[in-house]
């Protein structure tokens, strides 16, 4: 979906809402909930991260990408709950909903652990180019050691691939097997796929590669 494609009557009614002056604040809940309904889906990478100094909530500098339009940043005035915020430091890529009439007038979000993509993951390890990378730091961002679930981690990762000429860093956000909990420590080397040069949005990390067994 690009930014021409919504309905023309919920194009008028955003561009009618900013005669108020509403992208100088933050977006009510309704305008919120509109966004995340109707928006165009994209990404969004945390530039910078800042409380607000006379209201609830944060101001958030990021770099959206949105498929069939060139990268942009753009600031976001917008209250989270603390649990999201943890997600949202410097570096972070989450996810944005996007008025197909005002690119400046977005909502910011953190997708599920589900929403992010087994499937997706599954598609990387299936057509993504290969690379190695270097475990720089792992961090939990949650866990269930009963065996039931696999902990999901925050890597950061220095990734070198044979047809780049230069090593790159991404950030990743995903659940590592019980298995290869020995492999993230720091310094050591993964198989990875990727499909572009990027801060993590198309690396998937293969575990069975790394742990020798495919």
């Amino acid at each position: 979906m690009n930014l021409a494609s919504v309905g023309t009557g919920w194009l008028l009614r955003s561009r009618g809402s900013r005669n108020f002056g509403l992208r100088a604040g933050a977006l009510t809940d309704g305008q919120r909930r509109e966004l995340l309904m109707r928006g165009v889906a994209g990404s969004a990478t945390i530039l910078g991260v800042r409380p607000r100094r006379s209201e609830p909530g944060h101001v958030f500098w990021v770099r959206v990408q949105v498929e069939g339009a060139l990268p942009y940043e753009t600031r976001v005035r917008q209250r989270m709950r603390p649990e999201d915020l943890e997600w949202m430091q410097p570096g972070d890529v989450i996810s944005c909903r996007v008025d197909p009439g005002d690119r400046d007038r977005l909502v910011l979000y953190v997708p599920d652990i589900e929403e992010t993509s087994r499937a997706s993951i599954a598609k990387i390890l299936a057509g993504g180019r290969r690379a190695d990378a270097t475990v720089l730091a792992a961090a939990p961002v949650a866990a269930d050691y009963t065996g039931r679930d696999d902990p999901v981690l925050r890597l950061d990762l220095e990734l070198r691939a044979w047809d780049e000429e230069k090593p790159w860093r991404v950030r990743l956000i995903q659940p590592v097997p019980l298995a290869a909990i020995g492999l993230v420590d720091l310094g050591q080397h993964l198989e990875v796929a990727f499909f572009t040069v990027d801060r993590g949005e198309s690396v998937a990390v293969d575990w069975l590669a790394s742990l020798g067994e495919d």
